[in-house]
């Protein structure tokens, strides 16, 4: 009889999960809103009570980035400040990505369930390829699994049918294995090309999280069809925190300072709190800590909901009317989305 493997093992110490039953799929959301017609919309804060589901004031959303193996053997960016020389595995940094599967991911998961909230998993194909199972226990747990690329790289220099092949073979990956279909994108370091959103569309893609530029979902009309945009975060995600210098008060209080500005502005309008966790990084022991504080601080406060960003996305287009609606011109000549 064969060992089992470290992931085997590390999945019985889950908090009795599977005996309890409590790996089910994750239930149906609602439907996506109607095509829109190209008027621009004035936008309006609403009535308290109608910014998000069941009268919550602030949405927090947490975004898992599954990235382990999916990073070349060589060249990654890791905690170690020397680069390797060209032509050598590096082997730990390699190591440092492997953290992410044997004890990021299922610390994470653990965390998840001790307080009883679901987040958004972005999944590179080829690290779920090397993972399965693993991925396969996050969807089981009524986490929503979304495209992250086939591998740990750049697609928005790709000529465009390169790149949504690029695309379209992680999201036919994540089905493959986890019998999810994708409807999230997120590109490596959030940069995409100029006709994103277009192939995104055409691939049935329902949002994207590629840029921070507001504190709430929005829309962006896309050939006479709504696509929604839920921002990401890049002062609240873990890769802003140093490994070699962390400071776990500092990562606290800013969570909580995050929190509680927003918590503040959401008795008036439409507020939503990003937070992004990397499975190398925020699942090492310290920092599942200090998310595991601040998850508790957060869950003393009334009308807060942690949810799926394909959830946030089904909620801003069908509740148009409160939701901002942005035009913009090309990004060749924006530089934006």
């Amino acid at each position: 009889m064969s060992e089992p493997s470290a992931f085997e093992m590390t999945r019985r110490g889950f908090a009795g999960a599977a005996a309890a039953g409590t790996l089910a799929t994750m239930a149906a959301t609602t439907t996506a809103a109607k095509a829109a017609d190209a008027a621009l919309l004035p936008v309006t804060p609403g009535k308290p009570g109608t910014f998000w589901p069941n009268g919550a004031r602030l949405a927090i959303s947490i975004s898992l980035m599954f990235e382990a193996g999916g990073q070349p053997i060589s060249g990654a960016g890791g905690p170690l400040p020397e680069p390797i020389k060209p032509g050598f595995p590096d082997q730990p940094t390699n190591a440092f990505f492997e953290y992410g599967v044997t004890e990021g991911i299922p610390r994470a998961l653990a965390l998840y369930d001790k307080h009883d909230i679901k987040v958004t998993s972005f999944m590179i194909g080829k690290a779920i390829e090397q993972h399965p199972e693993l991925a396969r226990e996050i969807v089981r747990r009524g986490h929503e699994a979304a495209a992250h690329g086939q591998t740990w790289t750049a697609s928005y220099d790709l000529p465009r049918e390169q790149e949504k092949a690029f695309i379209k073979a992680s999201a036919d990956t994540i089905k493959r294995i986890t019998g999810q279909q994708p409807v999230g994108w997120n590109a490596y370091w959030i940069r995409n090309s100029n006709n994103i959103s277009e192939t995104l569309q055409d691939l049935g893609f329902l949002y994207s999280i590629d840029e921070p530029s507001r504190d709430e979902p929005f829309i962006l009309p896309v050939r006479g069809r709504d696509f929604a945009m839920v921002p990401y975060t890049i002062h609240m995600n873990d890769m802003v925190f140093p490994f070699q210098s962390y400071d776990p008060s500092a990562h606290e209080q800013a969570l909580r300072d995050e929190f509680d500005q927003l918590y503040e502005e959401g008795a008036s309008r439409r507020r939503m709190m990003v937070i992004a966790m990397h499975d190398r990084l925020s699942g090492h022991a310290n920092r599942i800590r200090v998310l595991d504080r601040f998850l508790t601080y957060a869950k003393s406060h009334k009308d807060v909901w942690f949810a799926r960003k394909d959830e946030i996305a089904r909620w801003a287009l069908s509740q148009r009317d409160n939701t901002p609606i942005v035009h913009r011109g090309p990004p060749s000549e924006t530089g934006l989305p």
